[in-house]
């Protein structure tokens, strides 16, 4: 089951309940990797909170999408200011994977592998429990992996929410009810 039609960007449904979304990143290796790890680094694409380098240890994350980028775009209905999710690091293995939890539920992986002058970077949703969860994260990751390319591009990425806003409306169409 693909979510994937025409364009390389969008997830894949490897499953029912499990996502995966790949860009390609200017490199070396070692500065996506920080980007993934430096929770003042990770704010700027993703979400804020310090995390213990190693397997075992708990972490939150803060979303403050609308600091992303600037503007931020048109905050959907139903979304606050400020999200805060617990976390626990299953895998740490610098500079290629990544994996915590997902809350009380489900798991997100991260995959580096380097592309002759960049990165491939991977990004494993597991334990989606229904499709509307999956119309969350699907568009949330594809914009927050945009975001993530801009700024290590040194281009100004789209309004967040404005880009969360189509993509959602995008996967809706792509992911089979």
């Amino acid at each position: 089951m693909s979510v994937i039609t025409a364009s390389a960007d969008y997830g894949v449904l490897t499953d029912e309940k499990t996502l995966e979304i790949q860009r390609r990143l200017p490199g070396p290796i070692d500065r996506v990797w920080s980007y993934l790890v430096d929770g003042e680094k990770r704010s700027k694409w993703l979400a804020s909170g310090d995390m213990e380098p190693k397997a075992g240890t708990a972490f939150t994350l803060t979303w403050r999408n609308d600091e992303l980028t600037d503007p931020p775009g048109a905050r959907p209905d139903g979304f606050s200011d400020e999200h805060s999710m617990a976390s626990r690091i299953v895998e740490f293995e610098p500079p290629h994977k990544l994996t915590f939890t997902w809350g009380d539920s489900g798991e997100v992986t991260f995959l580096l592998k380097e592309a002759g002058q960049g990165v491939l970077l991977t990004v494993i949703h597991r334990g989606l429990p229904d499709r509307n969860m999956t119309l969350m994260v699907g568009p949330g990751w594809h914009i927050h992996l945009d975001v993530l390319r801009s700024k290590l591009s040194g281009e100004t990425p789209e309004p967040f929410w404005d880009g969360w806003v189509r993509l959602r409306s995008e996967y809706e169409r792509r992911i089979p009810a």
